[in-house]
C-alpha cells in the first residue's frame, strides 16, 4: 500500500504479532486462573515492568493493582469467564513506585471449540486524554476513595493522589483554622517540588488578593477557572518565576462547603510536567471539580467530627488510667498505652477506639508497692467506664492494705453490680482479667493473686522468659456453672524475685494482633515479643516498654496496656530488732531508731521528731496490744476473767453450754502461751529521701484514734502520728498486725509535701 485507500499487496502483509507490538495500547492476555501469559510492550510500559524479571504465570494481582481494588479485580475475573465483557478504572502502583490509573476493557478469550480459556485486557493510562466516560469514572473513585476513610490527613491526600496527575499536574487543599486559611495539601505531578521560599508550604498561612479567583470561588461559593492573574497570589517574585518557569496553563478553584459552613478551597492546576492533549480546563471540568469539592468537603466535615470524637473518648480513655507514678523505691517504672485503631470497614468509628484495659503501680504501707495489669472485656465507653470504676475500687482496697486474693475476691462482688440488661431479658456481666501483686523492694518478696490474666515477662541478666505463677483463678465476673458462685475463691502465693529483675506485664492487645490479610497468631507473637525485649534486655525500662509495645506487627483490634518495672536495691537499708512488751523496752527501740537514723545521715530535727513518734507507736502496743489487765480463759465450770473468781461464786456469763470435754484442751494450750514472753519487732526501712518505721504484735485488734478529754493523761499517741508523720497506718499480718508511719529524711522534703 503506497497510499490511502490501496489494497496491501501480499509482500506488505503483516503479522498480527507486528501490529500487537507495534499497537499503542496495553494488551494482556491471561488464563482461565488469572495467570498471566503475554502483554505486549506497551504494556511493559504503561505497568512499569521489570526487564530483568519474567512475569509469565503470576498472577494479574501482580501487575500492580491497588489492595483497594483487588475485589475488583477478582470480579472483573469472575464477570469475563462467564462470557461477559467488563470495562472499568484501576488503580496501579508501577515498577517506579508512581501511581497511575488505568482504563481497561476485558473480554472472554475463546479457542477452536467455542470454550472460554482465558482473559484479553485492553488498557490505557485514564484522563490523559479528557475523555468524559473517564472523568466521571475518576469521581466514582474519588468517592469509593473518600467513603473508605474517616482519618482527616489520609482522605486529603487520598484525594490528591487520585487527582495527581491524572486530572491535574498541582493540587493544592487550603482549610480555615478559626479565621486563617492554612494550606494542608500540596501535592505535584512527577515528584516535583517547588523551590524552598517560592511557593507557599503546607502549614502556611495563605493570603490571597480580594479579586484573585480563588477568593470569588469562596465568596461566591461557586467553582470557577482561573483565567488573568492566576500568579497574583504569589507570596513573592521568586514564586511568580517558579510558576512561569514550570508552566502554569490553567487553574480552577472549587469551594469546600458542608453544612453551611466554608471550610475552605479545593485548587488545581495544569502545567508542563506532564505530557497530555488537553492543557486547560473548560466548563465541564469546572463542574466535575465541583462535584469533586462537594464530596470533599463532606469527607473532611466528617474526619473533623471523627477525629474530635476520638480525641474526646482517648482524653475520656487517659483520664481513666495514670499518667505518671510518684518515685517509688526499689523501681524503676515505665508504662504505656495504646488505643484500638479504628474498624472502619466495619463502620464502628470513634467508638472502637476507647477500650477496657488498665494497669497501675500502688504506693503501699511501709514502702511497698501494688501493681496491677487487666482488661475488661468488651470495646467502647462501657468498657472504658467499667474500667475506670474498678481502678478505683482497687486502688481503695489496695491503700487499705488488703491481701491480694482478699481484694479480687471484693473485686468480683464489684464487677457483678456493673452489669447490664441484656435482649434476652437477663443481665450482661463483664468478665475481667486482672493480676495484683504487691511487692517489698527490701525483701525481694512478690505476693499476687491472679484471675485469669496472662503471665509476665521475667527478664534477667541471663534469659527473658514467661514468669512461672502458681495459681491462676477465674476472670472477675465469671460464674461456674449453676450460677452459685461459692466455688469461686481466688488463691494466693508468694515468690522471690531475683536482684535486678525485670517483670513485663501486658494485656492481649499486644499479642493478639492481626497481619494485615491474616489471623492473629499469639504464640508466634509472644516468641517475637520474648526475641524484641531479650534485644534490648540490659536497656532502661523506657526502652523497653518502647521496644515491647512495637514487637508485633499487625492491625490494632483490640487496646493494649503495658507496664514495665525494674527491681534494684540502690540507696535501699533495713534494720530490724526483737523487743519484750514491756515498758522498759521503749527506751531501748527508741535508741535503736535513734543510732540507725543518725548512720543513714537523717537530719538532726526530722531523726528527733521520726524517735518520738517511734515511743509513741510503740508505747501503744505495749499498753494496748498486750492484753495484761483483762485475759478470759476457759475453765472447767465456766469463762473466768484474771480479775474474777471462778466456779460458783461467780457472775454467771453470757454462755451457757456445757464446754467441759473441751476445755482441757484449750487450757493446756492457753498453759502453754503464758509461758512465751510478749514481743513485738521494730522495722526501720531506708528509701531515697524516706523512712518508715514499722511495729509488729500479735495481736489481732487494729488501732485507732479516740479524741481524748482535756483532763485525760492518755489517748494522743496516735494522735501525734497522725499530725506529725507524712502517712501512717495499719494492717492485718498473719501473726498479727504491723502499726507503720513514714516521715522525710530531710525537713525540706518534709516542707514541699505539706
Amino acid at each position: 500500500m503506497t497510499r490511502w485507500g490501496e489494497p496491501f499487496r501480499e509482500s506488505d502483509a503483516l503479522a498480527t504479532s507486528a501490529v500487537v507490538d507495534q499497537a499503542q495500547i496495553a494488551i494482556v492476555v491471561a488464563d482461565r486462573h488469572s495467570l498471566l501469559r503475554y502483554w505486549n510492550p506497551f504494556a511493559r510500559e504503561l505497568f512499569g515492568f521489570d526487564d530483568g524479571h519474567d512475569y509469565v504465570g503470576l498472577s494479574l494481582l501482580d501487575i500492580g493493582i491497588h489492595e483497594s481494588d483487588r475485589e475488583h479485580a477478582f470480579q472483573l475475573a469472575r464477570r469475563v469467564l462467564r462470557g461477559e465483557p467488563w470495562e472499568g478504572t484501576f488503580a496501579v502502583l508501577k515498577g517506579d513506585s508512581t501511581w497511575i490509573h488505568v482504563r481497561a476493557q476485558a473480554a472472554p478469550m475463546r479457542g477452536d471449540d467455542d470454550e472460554i480459556n482465558g482473559i484479553v485486557l485492553i488498557a490505557r493510562e485514564a484522563l490523559r486524554g479528557g475523555r468524559v466516560e473517564e472523568q466521571y469514572g475518576l469521581l466514582e473513585r474519588i468517592g469509593s476513595r473518600l467513603a473508605g476513610s474517616l482519618e482527616f490527613d489520609s482522605t486529603v491526600k487520598g484525594v490528591a493522589g487520585i487527582l495527581v496527575p491524572q486530572f491535574a499536574d498541582h493540587c493544592f487543599i487550603d482549610l480555615y483554622d478559626n479565621d486563617r486559611l492554612v494550606r494542608r495539601v500540596s501535592v505535584h505531578a512527577e515528584g516535583w517540588s517547588p523551590p524552598p521560599r517560592t511557593w507557599y508550604d503546607v502549614g502556611d498561612e495563605i493570603r490571597y488578593p480580594e479579586r484573585h479567583f480563588i477568593m470569588q470561588a469562596m465568596r461566591r461559593q461557586e467553582t470557577v477557572v482561573g483565567g488573568e492573574g492566576i500568579f497574583d497570589s504569589s507570596p513573592n517574585d521568586r514564586s511568580e518565576q517558579v510558576s512561569r518557569q514550570v508552566g502554569i496553563t490553567s487553574a480552577v478553584a472549587a469551594p469546600l462547603r458542608a453544612r453551611g459552613e466554608v471550610l475552605g478551597v479545593l485548587t488545581l492546576a495544569l502545567s508542563g510536567l506532564t505530557s497530555r492533549q488537553k492543557r486547560t480546563y473548560g466548563g465541564f471540568d469546572r463542574d466535575l471539580v465541583g462535584a469533586i469539592a462537594s464530596r470533599v468537603a463532606l469527607a473532611i466535615d466528617n474526619a473533623r467530627l471523627f477525629e474530635e470524637e476520638r480525641n474526646t473518648a482517648l482524653v475520656f480513655q487517659k483520664s481513666l488510667l495514670p499518667r505518671t507514678f510518684p518515685k517509688l523505691d526499689g523501681l524503676a517504672v515505665a508504662h504505656d498505652y495504646l488505643p484500638a485503631g479504628p474498624l472502619e470497614s466495619d463502620g464502628y468509628g470513634a467508638l472502637t477506639q476507647v477500650g477496657g484495659d488498665f494497669y497501675d503501680a500502688i504506693p503501699l504501707s511501709a514502702g511497698r508497692v501494688g501493681l496491677v495489669i487487666g482488661d475488661v472485656e468488651g470495646r467502647g465507653p462501657h468498657a472504658a467506664a467499667v474500667m475506670g470504676q474498678l481502678r478505683a475500687a482497687l486502688r481503695a482496697f489496695a491503700q487499705a492494705d488488703r491481701e491480694p486474693a482478699d481484694i479480687l475476691r471484693e473485686l468480683d462482688a464489684w464487677v457483678r453490680q456493673l452489669g447490664q440488661p441484656d435482649d434476652n431479658g437477663g443481665t450482661w456481666i463483664p468478665s475481667v482479667s486482672c493480676l495484683y501483686m504487691v511487692y517489698d523492694a527490701w525483701s525481694r518478696e512478690l505476693s499476687y493473686a491472679n484471675a485469669g490474666h496472662a503471665s509476665p515477662l521475667l527478664v534477667t541478666s541471663d534469659s527473658v522468659e514467661t514468669l512461672a505463677l502458681e495459681v491462676s483463678d477465674r476472670m472477675l465476673g465469671v460464674r461456674a456453672k449453676g450460677g452459685s458462685g461459692e466455688d469461686i475463691v481466688y488463691h494466693q502465693a508468694d515468690l522471690r524475685l531475683p536482684t535486678g529483675a525485670t517483670l513485663v506485664m501486658y494485656t492481649d492487645g499486644l499479642v493478639n494482633r492481626r497481619p494485615v490479610g491474616g489471623r492473629p497468631d499469639p504464640e508466634w507473637a509472644l516468641s517475637r515479643l520474648v526475641d524484641r525485649v531479650s534485644e534490648v534486655a540490659d536497656k532502661g525500662v523506657k526502652e523497653i516498654a518502647e521496644a515491647a509495645v512495637h514487637s508485633v506487627p499487625g492491625e490494632l483490634d483490640d487496646d493494649t496496656a503495658l507496664l514495665v518495672v525494674r527491681t534494684h536495691s540502690e540507696e535501699l537499708a533495713l534494720v530490724e530488732g526483737w523487743f519484750r512488751s514491756d515498758a522498759s523496752t521503749v527506751g531501748e527501740s527508741r535508741h535503736l531508731a535513734a543510732s540507725t537514723f543518725k548512720d543513714w545521715g537523717m537530719d538532726r530535727d526530722q531523726a528527733e521528731l521520726a524517735c518520738l513518734l517511734v515511743s509513741e507507736i510503740v508505747t501503744n502496743v505495749v499498753i494496748h496490744a498486750t492484753p495484761r489487765p483483762v485475759h478470759r480463759e476457759f475453765v472447767g465450770n465456766g469463762v473466768m476473767d484474771s480479775d474474777g473468781q471462778s466456779g460458783a461464786g461467780a457472775d454467771k456469763d453470757e454462755f451457757d453450754e456445757d464446754w467441759s470435754d473441751l476445755l482441757e484442751a484449750v487450757s493446756d494450750e492457753n498453759a502453754a502461751e503464758e509461758s512465751v514472753e510478749k514481743e513485738f519487732l521494730l522495722r526501720l526501712r531506708r528509701g531515697a529521701n524516706t523512712v518508715w518505721v514499722e511495729v509488729f504484735d500479735n495481736d489481732l485488734r487494729l488501732p485507732r484514734i479516740r479524741s481524748a478529754a482535756a483532763d485525760d493523761e492518755g489517748g494522743r499517741g496516735l494522735y501525734l502520728v497522725e499530725q506529725l508523720a507524712t502517712r501512717w497506718g495499719s494492717r492485718p499480718t498473719p501473726d498479727g498486725k504491723a502499726v507503720w508511719f513514714e516521715i522525710p529524711m530531710h525537713a525540706s522534703e518534709s516542707g514541699e509535701d505539706q
